[in-house]
């Protein structure tokens, strides 16, 4: 079966005038001709077409692209093989691209003047707002969330250095407890979560014991909060949440 150079256009996504200049530079030459005269391309030219416009997808100079498509050590496993790889490093780009835009984002919507290094240095893989946005997802326009976002527009970058490194300090004594298998109901591990709420209270919006307990539940139900505490020791989001539900048990 063959096609005409419009039909071929069609499917690709190209132009006429794209597929004749192809043809003139011997890229990607048809198979056969039609009685008058018109190009006719078969399967075989879909396929090396199909190659062409992923090499060039990914920038490739037409000149590269007819070097490996001509190599005659490639065959079209080969290809598949080096277009997976292309693709997995172009993924991996754009995901830190990615990465990189969510962190400029949360750091103009706090406020924060930073310069791009000094974002990356300050966040790092820890949200330094992650609080007060799932209190707002889980509770609406709160007095709270306005008070978070009212604190965190005013902060240097010192202080969101100072707001990680307590949040960090605060995490290793938790994975420390749980890791000497001290019981997240013990008094060391309720005065830890009493430090990480009066942290919160501080930094982000008033925390009752209250609205404690309700992100310790959120950090195992969420899967994103489980993994932030599990990276750190498996099995500590669960125990952080103990933690803060037997401390406010304690304060009543």
């Amino acid at each position: 079966m063959s096609y005409s150079v419009g039909q071929v256009a069609g499917f690709a996504g190209v132009t006429v005038r794209a597929l004749h200049h192809y043809d003139e530079i011997g890229l990607l030459s048809p198979s056969s001709r039609s009685g008058a005269g018109h190009r006719r391309y078969d399967d075989a030219d879909l396929d090396r077409l199909q190659r062409i416009l992923f090499y060039r997808e990914l920038g490739f100079p037409l000149e590269e692209v007819a070097v490996l498509l001509d190599d005659p050590e490639s065959n079209p496993r080969e290809h598949l093989r080096r277009q997976h790889a292309l693709l997995s490093d172009r993924i991996a780009r754009l995901q830190q691209m990615a990465e990189a835009v969510e962190h400029a984002m949360e750091a103009q919507r706090m406020g924060i003047n930073l310069t791009p290094e000094e974002k990356f240095e300050v966040f790092g893989d820890f949200d330094p707002d992650q609080y007060a946005d799932e209190a707002h997802r889980r509770w609406g326009d709160t007095d709270a969330y306005k008070e978070s976002a009212r604190r965190s527009a005013a902060y240097t970058k010192e202080d969101w250095q100072r707001f990680q490194d307590e949040a960090d300090g605060i995490n290793r004594r938790f994975a420390a407890l749980l890791e000497s298998g001290v019981a997240a109901d013990s008094e060391e591990a309720m005065d830890v979560a009493e430090e990480h709420r009066g942290w919160i209270d501080r930094n982000c919006y008033p925390c009752s014991h209250e609205m404690h307990t309700c992100l310790g539940e959120m950090y195992v139900a969420d899967e994103r909060f489980t993994a932030y505490y599990d990276k750190i020791r498996t099995g500590l989001a669960v125990f952080v949440r103990d933690a803060i539900l037997a401390n406010a048990v304690r304060s009543v």
